[in-house]
């Protein structure tokens, strides 16, 4: 049995997998404290597994805070477990892999092996992750699940203009001022944030099948936003959130 933990910006994530299965899990957000967090995280797990750790042969850890966890045997980068992760589950003989976090948005191809090949990280701004749905969920009084029902009724959508979070914020709320629908706001802030992102996907093979993983590929929305603004039929993998612990596990 391995154990695999993604310690996140927004959420901490374990995994124990047996025979290439996930038999148990936990997540809870990361908060400030990422060490605790992946101690609760381990723990939960072990508990509903009815196992003690020296039972685990192998830990690893992956992810933003991946060094804090001093229990793990080893130590990987969430690209490559990302990488790992997808191409097992999914059963692709080659793919790209979207990782849409709650600090950045990756793009990683991986070959017919499951060998990471290249990848494309979105540079160190909020805009085109999923911390920027979470502000402007809050700016619409919203949550990110009900802003996403509300984008999929639009039937126009605003134009946001800027890339910034923090102008994008300002452009929204001048847009309430001025009586735009949430749902038209909803549905623009949606097309904004796919437009960022497909203009990464846009740099790797066209053909290859694509892969959503992460927190933020649980939202419909973004999902379909995606799949119209780059033109490519999007796969969200069986729960995502867990894909790159996965990884990180078998890895």
């Amino acid at each position: 049995m391995k154990i695999g933990i993604d310690i996140g910006s927004v959420a901490t994530k374990c995994v124990l997998v047996k025979d290439k299965e996930i038999i148990a899990s936990a997540l809870i957000p990361t908060g400030t404290n990422s060490e605790k967090s992946a101690e609760f995280v381990f723990a939960e797990t072990l508990r509903q597994a009815g196992i003690r750790e020296p039972d685990a042969e192998k830990i690893v850890c992956t992810g933003y805070g991946r060094r804090v966890f001093k229990k793990a045997g080893k130590v990987i980068t969430e690209i490559s477990a990302a990488g790992t992760g997808a191409y097992l589950l999914s059963g692709c003989r080659a793919c790209l892999v979207l990782d849409v976090g709650g600090q950045d948005t990756k793009v990683i191809e991986v070959n017919q092996s499951g060998i990471v090949t290249d990848f494309l990280m979105n540079d160190k701004c909020a805009a085109g992750t999923g911390r920027f749905l979470e502000i402007m969920s809050l700016v619409l009084e919203s949550n990110l699940e009900t802003m996403s029902e509300l984008a999929l009724k639009a039937e126009n959508q605003a134009v946001i203009n800027a890339t910034c979070s923090v102008f994008a914020e300002s452009e929204v709320v001048s847009l309430i001022a001025q009586g735009t629908g949430k749902a038209e706001i909803a549905a623009g802030l949606f097309h904004a944030i796919s437009i960022r992102i497909a203009a990464m996907l846009r740099q790797f093979e066209a053909d290859t099948p694509l892969l959503f993983c992460g927190g933020a590929a649980r939202n419909k929305a973004l999902k379909i936003f995606l799949e119209r603004t780059s033109g490519r039929k999007i796969s969200v993998l069986d729960n995502p959130q867990f894909v790159v612990a996965f990884g990180a596990a078998l890895s």
